[in-house]
């Protein structure tokens, strides 16, 4: 005797399908974050043998130079996005994990006129260690230089920004000196540490975090440098006495671009010439890359075609947690 289930009780096996790879979407989901918690940053493309094109973003000129115009204005001498996760590297637990250490504000009558606020980075190790030194060396001992002079007319300003984001510390210190006479002198020095590895990160190692293209960068930055030295050539001759950049120069190279700040989705890449001689010209290339708080992926299923995974995945394998699944069959979410 045969026996014939009702049609409703039936598993179709489409639904099975749907069921088995939800089943295995989150199993592998539930692997992965338990890895990541553990080790290092890996590229999540590369690991499940996706390829993706990278891009820098795409912003007018008119937009570059409105961000670039108003980089002064992101001096607030204060951190973004500190929270508990970082205390158990605190050297002061009670602190921030950037805080302002020296906070002076003093006029004297044709001597000077000071208002500094300079940083400590309130980590422990010996990165950081070196990192406070020389903020130490180089903001505060002018600091206490300018207060004991006397008669120079002396401007002196310390302001600082600072920034966590994919578990990457960013600060960046900003100086502005003025002698009498004297040629006015801007010096930018920037840390980057990598809370996760406890390691300097240098910027080549940023942009593979965020997915931007290296030849991408490189070519980026010598058309600014060169756009800038275009610019400063036509002042020159005018007979107006500006700072000429050397654009073959390998200071322009990524490995050398050691200044830089990264905060939401813009990265800052910074040439004070000022960190070398009295001047205060400098460059600032601004690239943009996708944000990551919203992140999230797609499986689409066509009854004619096979599913493929598309979408937002520059993102690293430590953070597929957080990442959003989408399942759509004939567009239509189901999860």
């Amino acid at each position: 005797m045969n026996v014939v289930l009702p049609e409703k009780n039936r598993i179709k096996k489409k639904q099975l399908f749907i069921y088995i790879s939800i089943i295995i979407i989150c199993i592998i989901s539930v692997i992965i974050a338990f890895y990541v918690q553990f080790y290092t940053r890996i590229d999540i493309a590369k690991f499940i043998g996706i390829s993706q094109k990278d891009g820098l973003g795409s912003k007018t000129e008119e937009q570059q130079q409105t961000i670039k115009s108003e980089f002064n204005t992101i001096f607030n001498n204060t951190i973004t996005n500190d929270n508990d996760t970082n205390n158990s590297k605190k050297e002061e637990a009670d602190k921030k994990i950037v805080y302002t250490k020296y906070e002076k504000k003093e006029t004297k009558l044709n001597s000077y006129d000071l208002e500094v606020h300079i940083p400590h980075i309130n980590i422990s190790g010996e990165v950081v260690e070196k990192y406070n030194q020389e903020i130490e060396n180089i903001f505060v001992d002018m600091a206490k230089k300018v207060l004991q002079s006397e008669n120079n007319n002396v401007i002196y300003t310390v302001e600082y920004v600072a920034n966590i984001q994919d578990d990457i510390l960013s600060v960046m210190i900003k100086s502005n000196l003025k002698e009498g006479s004297k040629a006015q002198k801007v010096i930018i020095q920037t840390y980057n540490y990598d809370l996760r590895n406890n390691k300097e990160i240098t910027l080549a190692e940023v942009l593979k975090i965020e997915q931007l293209n290296e030849n991408d960068v490189q070519n980026k930055i010598k058309a600014d440098i060169q756009t800038e030295q275009k610019k400063a050539q036509d002042l020159k001759s005018l007979g107006y006495n500006i700072y000429s950049r050397d654009i073959n120069s390998d200071i322009y190279s990524i490995e050398k671009s050691t200044e830089f700040y990264f905060t939401g989705n813009i990265l800052y890449v910074i040439y004070a010439y000022g960190n070398q001689m009295a001047t205060s010209e400098m460059d600032i290339v601004v690239l943009w890359f996708w944000g990551r708080s919203k992140k999230s992926f797609y499986i689409n299923i066509n009854k004619k075609k096979k599913a493929t995974l598309s979408g937002f995945f520059q993102v690293h394998l430590r953070e597929l947690h957080s990442i959003t699944l989408y399942l759509i069959i004939n567009g239509k979410n189901l999860i």
